[in-house]
């Protein structure tokens, strides 16, 4: 390995064990999920840019629970009869005026919990859906860069960043700009926030799949589709909640 590649093992390896360690936040994101889906609910997941990876996540993938919806942006083109144009570039991700649009496109459970991620979470469509959803009454999980989104300006036409909407907010310890290590000449390098918001989601899948068995609840989580069984397992949960996960690609 070269040096700067052991370093950003260090760095990864040391923000997972502080995100492994003790967090009230994690802690208090795990009850109020396996709550919603013990009522019924479903988690809402939602992240731009990158941070869709974390949507992708928390739905539809192995291990996962069956129980969640990702909400990609552009299911506004896909559904939402809006131009294929739109998406380019990233006008999209920072209008605060597509959250009603979006959320109108899915059926929502008073039981479901939203958790959007976004390492700056200042963007308007970020921001935007988060107040949409309060709005409705839902609970707001923020994950996001807590030393990234107190250096930048929020874009939202409310002046709030996603963490002041969330009723719990987890800090992804993604530094301001993401990059951990710098090259000569000061251009950063070695991103982390994926990785952590990666870790992030699977400790609360874990966590709510845990306290589902602790309540005598067989949690619905899918398996491989790709090993005998997979499908008809899946497809025989999926149908439990219909409409409500439709897991857009």
């Amino acid at each position: 390995m070269t040096d700067l590649t052991t370093q950003f093992h260090s760095e990864v390896s040391t923000r997972l064990a502080t995100l492994a360690g003790p967090n009230q936040a994690i802690d208090d994101t795990i009850a109020l999920v396996a709550d919603a889906v013990a009522a019924g609910g479903v988690v809402q997941a939602f992240g731009t840019g990158h941070s869709e990876a974390f949507a992708m996540e928390i739905a539809g993938r192995a291990g996962g629970l069956i129980a969640a919806n990702r909400i990609p942006l552009r299911a506004l083109v896909l559904r939402g009869g809006k131009d294929l144009s739109i998406l380019g570039g990233a006008a999209l991700e920072r209008d605060p005026n597509v959250a009603e649009n979006l959320l109108s496109l899915y059926e929502l459970d008073k039981n479901d919990v939203f958790i959007i991620a976004s390492n700056s979470g200042v963007n308007g469509s970020i921001v935007g859906l988060a107040l949409a959803a309060k709005a409705r009454g839902h609970k707001v999980v923020a994950v996001t860069s807590f030393d990234h989104t107190s250096k930048v300006t929020p874009k939202h036409p409310s002046g709030k960043r996603l963490m002041e909407v969330a009723d719990i907010a987890i800090d992804n310890l993604a530094p301001f700009g993401d990059s951990t290590l710098q090259l000569e000449g000061g251009m950063g390098v070695g991103a982390v926030s994926s990785l952590t918001a990666a870790f992030i989601a699977q400790r609360i899948t874990i966590g709510v799949a845990e306290a589902l068995l602790k309540r005598g609840k067989t949690p619905p989580l899918y398996i491989s589709a790709n090993i005998p069984g997979g499908d008809e397992h899946n497809r025989a949960l999926e149908d439990l909640y219909g409409t409500r996960i439709r897991g857009e690609s």
